[in-house]
Formats: structure tokens, sequence, C-alpha cells
């Protein structure tokens, strides 16, 4: 056999070793987050996702989850763990970082979303593909998403009128929501949530903004008193996630295994974990009026007084960030438009 087909040869043997070698590949991921594994997201998405992708990896993808931050780090520190390979990938709240990500503070001004979290987050996804993938660049970005609406949690009576928000010390997980805090003549307290109950039981807050969902596993039946939404179909405020991997873990994967992240990404995992925001909405709901704790939706009338001192901080972060050489109302009539096409989308 002459030379050429010697090497011809050898090279087809060791590519048909590599391909047989890559098609027995078995990974471990780890995966982290920050809440009790019965939360909504964990429960409905998080563990599910994981599932799905051992199952249509045949077994050969495991993701391992974390609660709790259990792989070590603080719930404010997500994003770096992964972007430095300290995990596999996990949960993140981009807004936990402050000034960090300022064009995804967008999505999360007031009455921005839909209360629906599966519409606002398929939103979320377009916008992300639109804004945010330059910011989000160190790390494999599987999916953006959003949780249901945010409300009005605290001791004492539901909140009626915008006077009784005057004073209180209400925690808020965003720069967004601290902002409309503020602008309601609230305390904000800046808070990730792994810190809210117990600064509930110490006095250190009245209350503050979360979704049902987070509401039994924060125990917020036992540590507040009454829990307030608002009118209409748009929330008070909303908080923006991503649910991500180091990037050179996902390098790593040889080519078919990369093919079953890619397929449970994107679009398809988004809504997922909007529709699981939506699922788990319900059901805390349902345990804090089994709880007895007041109920309440605040009247249409105050509402639109609350909508208005919304578009005030809108105004005002439109301004702050073109200041900052963004284009602030180019940003919000994106998120605008992103939730315009899919608000009413979903039926209930």
């Amino acid at each position: 056999m002459r030379l050429p087909s010697l090497v011809a040869a050898a090279a087809l043997a060791l590519g048909a070793g590599v391909s047989a070698h890559a098609q027995d590949t078995e990974v471990t991921l780890r995966f982290q987050h920050f809440v009790s594994p019965n939360s909504a997201n964990p429960k409905y998405f998080i563990e599910p996702w994981a599932e799905k992708v051992a199952a249509d990896s045949n077994g050969r993808i495991k993701v391992e989850i974390y609660p709790f931050m259990q792989l070590g780090g603080s719930a404010t520190a997500q994003y770096d763990l992964i972007r430095d390979g300290v995990i596999d990938g996990g949960w993140v709240i981009p807004g936990y970082q402050p000034g960090r990500f300022p064009e995804a503070e967008a999505l999360e001004l007031p009455f921005m979303t839909p209360k629906l979290g599966e519409e606002a987050s398929m939103a979320a996804w377009d916008y992300t593909q639109e804004h945010l993938l330059d910011d989000f660049a160190d790390v494999h970005l599987i999916a953006a998403h959003m949780h249901g609406p945010g409300l009005i949690h605290k001791k004492g009576p539901a909140v009626r009128e915008v006077d009784d928000l005057k004073g209180l010390k209400l925690r808020g997980p965003s720069r967004p929501a601290t902002l409309l805090l503020r602008k309601l003549g609230a305390q904000p307290v800046g808070m990730a949530v792994p810190a809210f109950p117990e600064a509930l039981s110490k006095g250190v807050v009245d209350g503050g903004v979360i979704t049902w969902e987070m509401s039994p596993s924060l125990k917020l039946d036992e540590l507040t008193d009454s829990h307030t939404d608002v009118a209409g179909d748009d929330a008070l405020y909303n908080l923006f996630f991503i649910w991500a991997m180091n990037k050179d873990s996902y390098a790593k994967l040889p080519d078919d295994l990369k093919a079953v992240i890619d397929a449970n990404s994107g679009m398809f995992a988004s809504a997922w974990a909007g529709r699981a925001h939506d699922t788990g909405d319900a059901d805390g709901r349902a345990a804090m009026v089994a709880s007895g704790n007041e109920i309440a939706e605040i009247s249409p009338e105050v509402t639109e007084q609350i909508r208005a001192l919304g578009d005030d901080v809108t105004a005002e972060w439109i301004e702050e960030v073109t200041a900052k050489g963004l284009d602030g109302a180019k940003l919000v009539d994106d998120a605008n438009a992103a939730m315009d096409r899919y608000r009413g989308t979903v039926t209930k």
C-alpha cells in the first residue's frame, strides 16, 4: 500500500475511534440555585429540565442540581461562579448585581410585563436576543425568563392606598423594584431572596415584594399578614432571570451532547421556565388563602395612581441610562414591543 493510502487509512481509523469514543462519552454537570427545591422554578422547571436532558441523551448527561447554593458562594455572585467554572451552570438573577447589566433592567420596569410568566418569558427571550447577548457573552445562555406578577407582602393590613406604603421598610429584589418602592414612599431594602425570611422575623423589614409562588417556601403565611396585588393584567414589577452554563463546560461536550443541550434551550426552555412560575403562583396563592391571611387587590383607581408613579420611574430610568451612553427610550420601546407580541397568547 502506498504511503498516502496508509495515511488515509490511519486517519479514517482514528476518526472512527474518536467518533466511537464521543458516542460513549458520559458527563456529569453540576448546577445550583439559591432557593428551596420545593419552589416553583426548581420543582416545575429546573428538575424536570435536568431529567429531560438525561433522557434525551440516553443517560449520557447527568445534571446534578444543588439547591440553597450548596456548592458555595452567594446568590449575588452566581453569574461569576458560572463564568469562572466554579460550577457548570445555574440560575441567575442579573439584577442582584445592580448596574452591571443595565439593558436587562428595561424588562423589570414598573408595569412592563403581563401577569403570566410564560408570556413575559417568551418576550424576555426575544429581548435578550436583541439586546443582551453581549452582556452574557462569557456564559453559555440556555434560557432567559421572568416570573409571574410581583406583589406586596407585609405585616399588618393590606395596602389599599398609596399612603399605606409610606415609611415602610420593604425588601426589593432589583434596582427597578427599589426605585419604584422609593417612588411610592417606602424605604426600599435591596435584598436577595434567601435573606428575606430572617429579615422579616427580626424586624429588619416590614415586608417586601415577591411572587405568590415563593410565599410558601419563605413562610410568608407565618411571617406576614397580608398579600396585595394591583388591579389589571400587568404586573406591578417583575424580575429577569437566566439559566446558564459555563462556556468551557459546554464546549467540552461532544457535538451530539451539545445538540441535546441546544434542543432544551432558547425559546422552548424560556417559556417552560415562565410557565413553571405560573403553576407555582397558583399553588402559592392557594396556600396563602388557606392560611387565613388577608388577600387583597388594590382598586383600579389607586392602581392608576401607582402606574403613574411607575411611569415616572421609567422616565427617570431612561434619562439615567441615556446619560451613560445607552438608548434608554429604544430599550423601553423594544421591551414593550416584545411584551406586546406575546401578551394574551397563553390560555390560563
